[in-house]
C-alpha cells in the first residue's frame, strides 16, 4: 500500500479544500512526530528529527527537549516492539490526519466516510499481512492517544519557544501552530 493508493482510495483529495485544511492544521504535529519515529526505528535511544540530525537523551537534556525525548522515545519503543512496517506508518499517518480534532469540519459525513475507509485498509493490510495477529491494527489504532498527548506535548513546547521570542520561526511554522493553540 503506497500513499498515493491509499490518499487516492481513501478519499482525500475529494473532501473541500477548507476540510483538507482544518484536518492538516490540526494534525501536522502528529505526522511530523510519526516521521520522526519511523526515522528513528533502527536506533538505540536516539531520535532522528533529519538524516542529518540525531539527538540522544544528554542532547535532548542540554537543548530543553528532555520531555519531549522521553515521550517520543516512548512511541518509538511501542513501534519496535510492534515491529511497525512502513506501509502501516503511512496508514497510522493518514488515520492521524483524519482523526481530528478540528471544530471547522465543514462535511462531517464525508470526513466520517474517510476515517471509515483508513480503518478499512489498515484492517484488510492487518488481515493479509499479520494473519497470525488478528488484534494487530487494534493495537496500532491504541498508540494513536500517545501520539497525540505527544503532539500536544510538542505543540506547547514550541509555542512556549515562540512567546520568549528568542528563536526565530518561519512563517509558516508560526501560523500551524497558532492554529493549532
Amino acid at each position: 500500500m503506497n500513499k498515493e493508493r491509499l490518499v487516492s482510495r481513501s478519499g482525500f483529495s475529494s473532501l473541500s479544500l477548507g476540510d483538507q485544511m482544518s484536518l492538516l492544521q490540526s494534525a501536522w504535529m502528529e505526522i511530523l512526530i510519526l516521521s520522526i519515529v519511523f526515522r528513528s526505528l533502527p536506533y538505540e535511544d536516539e531520535l532522528v528529527y533529519a538524516e542529518d540530525y540525531v539527538m540522544d537523551e544528554e542532547h535532548s537534556r542540554l537543548t530543553g527537549l528532555l520531555d519531549l525525548y522521553v515521550s517520543i522515545l516512548q512511541l518509538v519503543r511501542k513501534y519496535k516492539k510492534l515491529k511497525v512496517e512502513k506501509e502501516e506508518f503511512v496508514t497510522l499517518k493518514a488515520i492521524a490526519l483524519a482523526n481530528s480534532d478540528s471544530m471547522h469540519i465543514e462535511d462531517v459525513e464525508s470526513v466520517q466516510k474517510l476515517q471509515d475507509a483508513l480503518h478499512e485498509a489498515l484492517q484488510d493490510y492487518e488481515s493479509c499481512q499479520h494473519a497470525e495477529d488478528p488484534r494487530r491494527a487494534g493495537k496500532l489504532l491504541m498508540t494513536l492517544p500517545l501520539l497525540r498527548q505527544t503532539a500536544t506535548k510538542a505543540i506547547q513546547h514550541f509555542y512556549s519557544i515562540k512567546m520568549q521570542g528568542k528563536v526565530p520561526m518561519h512563517k509558516l511554522f508560526l501560523e500551524m501552530l497558532e492554529a493549532k493553540v
